[in-house]
C-alpha cells in the first residue's frame, strides 16, 4: 500500500504517518516511511530518541550522493546534469531503521525555489518516483500542505491520498486546495481524516465542510497523545488500547478498500 498524507502544518499529519507505519511494522510488513516535509517530524512521531535523530543527514544535503548520482555541483547554475539520475539503492542504504520502520527523510531545497531544476530537486524527485512506482514495500508519505513531491507520472502509484482536517477555517481551506491540486495531477482517490476532535459540534463543522465526502474516521483530542510527544515517546507508546485501535481501524478500512 502506498500512502500520501497531507494537510495543514500542525493538524497531525506526522501523528497519523507514524501510527500508520509503526502498525504495519507490527504486522510484520516491510515499512518505508517518507518525511517529504520541510519541517521534519516524523522522525519525532517515530520516537527516534532526539541524540539518533542529530545523525538523520536529510537528502537534499547529502551533497556528495547529490553531485555523485546527478553529475553537477551543488548550488552552482547553468550546468548540465543527469536528469534521470539512479536511485534504486537510496532507500536500503540511506534509511534510519527504527522498530522495523525504515526512515527517510527528504529536505528541503533551498535556493531556486522547490520547483527548482536544480541537482538536488531532481534527485529527489527521481527518489519520489522510485519509491512510489518500483519498491515493493508499504510507503507512508508524510507530506507537506500539499502535493509538491507528485506529480502526474507517480500520482498513478498512489493509492490514497489522506487529508487530515481539524476543526479549523485554516485546516478546512487547506484541505480543499489540496484536494484541488490532487485532482489536477490525476489523483482521485482522496481520503479524510479528522484529527483533534473535541466534541459533536467539531464532528458536524468538519461533516458540514466536506458535505459530499465521507470521512474515514476521527481522532478524539487527546492528552495521551500530547503526552507521549512531551515525553519523546512514539505516537503509539502510552495510548489507551480505544485510541491505539481507532487509528487501526482506520488502516484496516484503507486495507479493505484497496483489497490488501
Amino acid at each position: 500500500m502506498k500512502i500520501a498524507i497531507s494537510g495543514k502544518g500542525g493538524v497531525g499529519k506526522s501523528t497519523l504517518a507514524a501510527a500508520f507505519a509503526m502498525l504495519m511494522a507490527r504486522q510484520d510488513q516491510n515499512v518505508l516511511a517518507v518525511d517529504a516535509d520541510p519541517d521534519a517530524n516524523l522522525a519525532a512521531a517515530l520516537g527516534i530518541p532526539p541524540e539518533k535523530q542529530k545523525d538523520i543527514i536529510p537528502i537534499s544535503r547529502q551533497v556528495e550522493l547529490i553531485e555523485e548520482r546527478t553529475g553537477a555541483k551543488v548550488r552552482q547554475y547553468g550546468q548540465i546534469f543527469k536528469l534521470n539520475p539512479k536511485v534504486s539503492d537510496i532507500a536500503d542504504n540511506y534509511a534510519f531503521v527504527h522498530k522495523g520502520v525504515a526512515l527517510l527523510v527528504l529536505g528541503s531545497v533551498e535556493q531556486g525555489g522547490s520547483g527548482c531544476a536544480c541537482p538536488e530537486n531532481v534527485l529527489i524527485r527521481a527518489l519520489v518516483t522510485d519509491m512510489i512506482l518500483y519498491k515493493d514495500e508499504a510507503l507512508v508519505m508524510d507530506m507537506e500542505a500539499g502535493v509538491e513531491h507528485l506529480g502526474r507520472a507517480t500520482a498513478r502509484g498512489v493509492d490514497t491520498m489522506i487529508v487530515v482536517i481539524e476543526p479549523g477555517q485554516r485546516a478546512i481551506d487547506c484541505a480543499k486546495k489540496v484536494v484541488r491540486m490532487s485532482n489536477e495531477i490525476g489523483l482521485k482517490d482522496i481520503q479524510f481524516v479528522a484529527n483533534k476532535v473535541s466534541g459533536p459540534r467539531d464532528e458536524q463543522f468538519i461533516r458540514n465542510a466536506f458535505p459530499a465526502h465521507e470521512l474515514l474516521g476521527m481522532i478524539p483530542y487527546s492528552e495521551e497523545i500530547r503526552r507521549s510527544d512531551r515525553n519523546g515517546l512514539s505516537v503509539l507508546d502510552g495510548l489507551s488500547k480505544e485510541m491505539v485501535g481507532r487509528f487501526q481501524s482506520i488502516l484496516d478500512q484503507l486495507k479493505t478498500a484497496h483489497q490488501f
